[in-house]
């Protein structure tokens, strides 16, 4: 077996979600994983660190993609604008190479394991913590920032278990303009009657995605 074999991280990341849904994450060894992909333990721990890993690599990669999503924001747009106009190209980027069936299986081997979740929260935080940092380096004080910011992880969060749920259909920029437009809707009512926007309702309005 040679030592650097083509596709073997794929391989192994295939091998583990078989497992983790046939048997649980709790009862599946690495071990197991190296045998059902037909590669070695060296090989699974030059690619993860631990069976964990295989489920949550690329975390580290988040807060850098929401940087160049914060970079790439024209000076000119306000918070609620760029959570508008830029969430749905850094939603899509995050998922980049990752077929829907992949996303649905890993997400039914995190459901199943309890122990899993805090770790999935972790990624959301990150997220957060990151565009505090972006909205803050664009002139944003301390509170707008971190509102700003949970709700963009919401509306993402929200969007993507909406396409996880649907399947995929519609595609995943389709349902995240969805869950803007809902947004739009509910920060465009007036406090108090449900009914007529506020006098400076325009600071709070999200534009329409292209």
């Amino acid at each position: 077996m040679g030592r650097w074999q083509p596709g073997a991280r794929e391989r192994l990341e295939q091998a583990a979600l078989d497992l983790f849904l046939e048997q649980g994450f709790t009862e599946t060894t690495v071990p197991q994983i190296t045998a059902r992909a037909g590669l070695t333990t060296r090989t699974f721990f030059r690619h993860f660190a631990d069976k964990r890993e295989v489920l949550f690599a690329g975390e580290e990669s988040v807060p850098d993609q929401v940087a160049r999503l914060m970079a790439g924001a024209p000076p000119s747009l306000g918070p609620m604008e760029v959570i508008a106009e830029r969430l749905a190209p850094a939603t899509v980027e995050l998922f980049a190479g990752r077929s829907l069936d992949y996303l649905l299986r890993r997400r039914a081997a995190i459901d199943a394991e309890p122990a899993l979740h805090e770790r999935e929260l972790r990624k959301w935080a990150l997220m957060s913590e990151a565009l505090q940092r972006g909205f803050r380096d664009r002139g944003a004080d301390d509170l707008t920032a971190r509102l700003a910011a949970e709700l963009a992880v919401t509306t993402f969060r929200v969007a993507v278990t909406r396409w996880l749920d649907q399947h995929g259909d519609p595609d995943l920029p389709a349902v995240i303009d969805q869950t803007l437009t809902a947004l739009r809707r509910l920060t465009a009512k007036a406090p108090g009657n449900g009914s007529t926007p506020p006098a400076d309702a325009a600071e709070v309005r999200l534009p329409r995605m292209a």
